[in-house]
Parts: structure tokens; C-alpha cells; sequence
């Protein structure tokens, strides 16, 4: 099947490590499925609002179209550890951190 407009990160966009890391003591789906609703909100990111959800056997992944933008969500303990991946120094990318930090 082909999804046309978005495309999941690869884990070739892992290796160079997270952006920001967090940790939540939410479960790891709650916490998944708020950063989901965050980044799809235009009153907080504008022209930018774009997010999707996969889940996978260890977690969740939001991504953004293009899949420029993307976190990891897993489960930890009782609650979760959260990897943000975007480009550094942007202001894209902090505005996708603030919102996803309302969320932990």
C-alpha cells in the first residue's frame, strides 16, 4: 500500500541520536496520543500542524509529513521515555518541543 504525502522516519534518521530526550511518568500511548493532538493543533503550530501515529512492538513513533520532525515513545517502568528527532536550531523545532514538553 502507499500512503501518499507522508513518510515514516527510518531508523537511518536514528543514528545520529535524539534532538531532546524526556521522560513522563504517563503511560507510553497516553503520552503518544497527546503529542499526536498537539502537533495537529493550528492554534499552537500554525501552518506547520501536521502529525501521525504508528505503533509498533516496542512503542509509538509521531511524525510529521515528511517525516522531518519525529519522537519515539516507548514504554518505561510505569511510565515512558519520549526521543524527539528534528533538525537543531530551528524554530520549527522548538515549537514542536514546546508542545510535545505539554504533554509529559
Amino acid at each position: 500500500a502507499v500512503l501518499a504525502g507522508c513518510t515514516s522516519p527510518s531508523n537511518q534518521a536514528r543514528l545520529g541520536g535524539p534532538y531532546k530526550s524526556y521522560s513522563s511518568h504517563k503511560t507510553a500511548a497516553i503520552v503518544a496520543q497527546c503529542i499526536e493532538y498537539a502537533w495537529q493543533d493550528e492554534k499552537l503550530l500554525g501552518t506547520e500542524a501536521d502529525a501521525f501515529m504508528q505503533s509498533g512492538k516496542e512503542g509509538f513513533t509521531i511524525y510529521n509529513t515528511g517525516a522531518e520532525f519525529f519522537v519515539d515513545v516507548k514504554p518505561a517502568g510505569t511510565g515512558s521515555s519520549v526521543s524527539y528527532f528534528a533538525p537543531p536550531s530551528s524554530q520549527a523545532a522548538e515549537r514542536r518541543g514546546a508542545a510535545l514538553a505539554t504533554c509529559l
